[in-house]
């Protein structure tokens, strides 16, 4: 797990608080989407399909702190679209830092090289790169020529700068457990990024292409094989060990999707970041008024196929958390 000890010791010391309150719902990080607007038409992400007035739409920097702050949680990612396309993106990030959250900032990197200036480097703050692959996989995901090279080239630069980098990937059914080491030694190896966060796809309503995702069935294969010559004790994989052990089938979990909520330009978004049953105009109000025992396999068709880390690697944090022996196997990894 490679997570920075400060930033592992902050949120053990929340979640105890929380435990000690008999808290039982309360987030580990929240999905900040300060926008839907994108540079890319990835057909794996159905975001820019909104409406022209909806795509135009931005999270005031009021709006977008006042949620995390309203919320408490110790962790941001801040998503979208394409982050970098909202005018005041450093401003959020900046302020949010100030509150001493630790922040995520998604990004393509098409924008990222010529953006780095605008940000400064802090234990605070992670670039988070989206890397769907080598170059030609990559390319083809984000249905781009070029974007590889260039958000390659911006992970380096960002390192050189002194800035903590991540990368996320997301595999889809036509990965194999050659593409999947292939592309975490690269990134684990070559460009030395901090850590890595991958993630089985999830079947967004709106995305062009629906048939691209995994099932269960063939998601647990896929990472079983891909992990079954001990590599991935090597990777700097930004997970917990539960919820790599959940991605091969050694372990199961239900859903925690109040885990990881989502705020956007809609407000807060029942249940997660990848299904829009309503929004909530207050953090209380999400939490109070949604049913989340109706969510999860076995319950929602529409969630059958999700493994994705929204709703399950909460589920592995509890987990852990509520486990010496895991906790221990988690601070060792």
């Amino acid at each position: 797990m490679s997570i920075p000890l400060r930033q592992a010791t902050k949120v053990g010391s929340y979640m105890f608080a929380n435990k000690l309150r008999r808290r039982k719902q309360y987030p580990l990080i929240v999905e900040l989407e300060p926008l839907f607007a994108c540079n890319l038409e990835c057909p794996g992400c159905g975001k820019i399909q909104y409406p022209t007035e909806i795509l135009r739409k931005r999270l005031s920097v009021d709006d977008a702190v006042g949620a995390i702050e309203e919320c408490g949680a110790p962790m941001v990612s801040i998503a979208g679209g394409e982050p970098l396309l909202h005018p005041q993106i450093s401003e959020i990030v900046s302020e949010l830092i100030d509150r001493r959250k630790y922040v995520y900032l998604c990004t393509n990197g098409v924008l990222m090289s010529r953006k780095l200036d605008k940000f400064q480097p802090s234990r605070y703050f992670s670039w988070a790169v989206h890397i769907d692959g080598l170059q030609e996989r990559h390319d083809l995901a984000v249905a781009r020529d070029g974007v590889f090279d260039t958000a390659v080239d911006a992970i380096i630069e960002a390192k050189k700068r002194g800035f903590r980098v991540t990368t996320n990937t997301t595999f889809f059914n036509t990965d194999t457990p050659e593409t999947v080491r292939g592309v975490l030694d690269f990134l684990n190896y070559e460009l030395e990024v901090d850590s890595m966060m991958i993630s089985p796809g999830y079947a967004y309503e709106k995305a062009p292409d629906q048939e691209g995702f995994l099932p269960t069935s063939q998601t647990r294969d896929l990472f079983a094989e891909a992990f079954s010559d001990g590599r991935r004790k090597k990777w700097r994989l930004n997970h917990s060990p539960l919820f790599l052990d959940f991605l091969e089938g050694k372990r199961d979990f239900e859903c925690t999707p109040w885990g990881i909520p989502s705020y956007s330009v809609f407000g807060w978004q029942r249940p997660c970041y990848l299904m829009a049953d309503g929004y909530a105009e207050t953090y209380e109000e999400l939490i109070n008024t949604t049913d989340w025992e109706k969510y999860g396999r076995g319950k929602d068709e529409r969630c059958e196929n999700c493994m994705a880390h929204c709703g399950y690697e909460p589920s592995a944090v509890f987990a852990t958390m509520g486990s010496l022996k895991e906790s221990i196997r988690a601070l060792r990894g």
